[in-house]
């Protein structure tokens, strides 16, 4: 069992809400580059004895229970916890806080002694740049970026491009009206990876197919990323100009994009988790796959890393070659074109296509 408990940390620059949490999970081994993608954890009940350093895991927008990007980097957090049992402490980035609440919660880290710090999500580039260099004896890593370039910071990225090319193809496959859309949360170069990934899929099955594309809000707004009536509203536009089934890359506001797809007995795509498993159940039905990144995974590595006394530095990328990324098949959709979409996947990783990330 994992208690949880909130305390408020008053700083000069923000109130922050933080979660501690004294949690128990597994790991995996990361490495420095191309790492494997496999996890394995300690056997069943069994306990190991406490980890004698403490994780800091600050979040993204939507924090804890997304459902989607954060809630796969909680995963993997709980997967080391349990194995190492090591002390763990939560915080959530809020909608509109300027740079200076996120390098805040990072340095409310490093005071308190939470070494490692994980920052989940490239929008913490600007403040771990900043606060890596003042907490030279603190490790970092970050999610979701290689521009914090430090000999203290490890960055755990993926190939998005790569998986998104695949639920592309996939949709192209199943549409019935050759027409589909994209919804990107924030319009940065990372999100921008999945939607050229998706178009490139689409059209490697269909030339001709009609593919709509929106972003729900412009740096440095980033509510997008945590706004379901916005992600609603998007895709009941793309599903009213024909199309049947829409992809989304817009972390919380992708409840919304199945919400729409349900009331109009259309198909949607999820990402990063398998939402077919974590989505409301409601919904459950309109999810014809998720493109998997599996930031679980990573996580659970480099936390086992950590255990293991040495953290790791530098760029770890997780790719279709080591099962970094793919897709979902959960609920049985795609079932039928299995073998198409595994077709890709091999060309892919053989080096015969590739992918654009723009």
């Amino acid at each position: 069992m994992r208690l949880t408990t909130k305390i408020a940390a008053v700083l000069s620059a923000a109130t922050l809400a933080l979660t501690a949490c004294a949690s128990d999970d597994e790991g995996e081994e990361g490495t420095d580059n191309n790492t494997s993608g496999s996890s394995s954890g300690a056997s069943e009940g069994s306990q190991e004895p406490a980890a004698d350093f403490k994780v800091g895991m600050a979040y993204d927008v939507g924090g804890r229970g997304d459902q989607s990007f954060n809630d796969s980097a909680a995963a993997g957090l709980d997967e080391a916890a349990k194995e190492f049992g090591f002390e763990s402490e939560e915080a959530e980035a809020e909608d509109g806080e300027d740079e200076a609440a996120r390098e805040e919660r990072l340095r409310t880290f490093a005071d308190a002694g939470y070494n490692p710090v994980i920052a989940v999500g490239f929008a913490y580039e600007a403040a771990l740049t900043k606060v890596a260099a003042e907490y030279p004896d603190t490790d970092f890593a970050i999610i979701d970026s290689e521009n914090v370039k430090a000999d203290n910071v490890a960055n755990l990225v993926f190939a998005e491009e790569q998986g998104s090319f695949l639920v592309g193809a996939a949709a192209a496959l199943k549409t019935e009206t050759d027409n589909v859309g994209f919804v990107g949360g924030v319009e940065t170069p990372l999100i921008a990876k999945f939607e050229a990934g998706f178009k490139a899929g689409a059209e490697a099955v269909n030339p001709d197919i009609e593919i709509q594309s929106t972003y729900l809000s412009q740096p440095p707004d980033f509510s997008g990323f945590g706004d379901p009536a916005k992600g609603k509203t998007a895709a009941e536009g793309m599903f009213d100009g024909g199309a049947d089934i829409v992809y989304h890359a817009a972390g919380g506001s992708g409840g919304g994009v199945f919400e729409a797809a349900a009331e109009s007995d259309n198909l949607a795509i999820g990402v990063d988790s398998d939402q077919y498993n974590t989505a409301d159940p409601a919904v459950q039905d309109v999810i014809m796959t998720s493109m998997l990144k599996n930031i679980d995974v990573a996580v659970d590595e480099y936390l086992t890393a950590v255990a293991g006394g040495e953290a790791p530095v530098g760029v770890t990328r997780y790719d279709l070659k080591v099962d970094g990324v793919g897709y979902s098949t959960s609920g049985g959709q795609v079932d039928d074109i299995a073998d198409k979409l595994d077709d890709y996947k091999q060309q892919i990783i053989d080096g015969k296509i590739t992918v654009p990330t723009s």
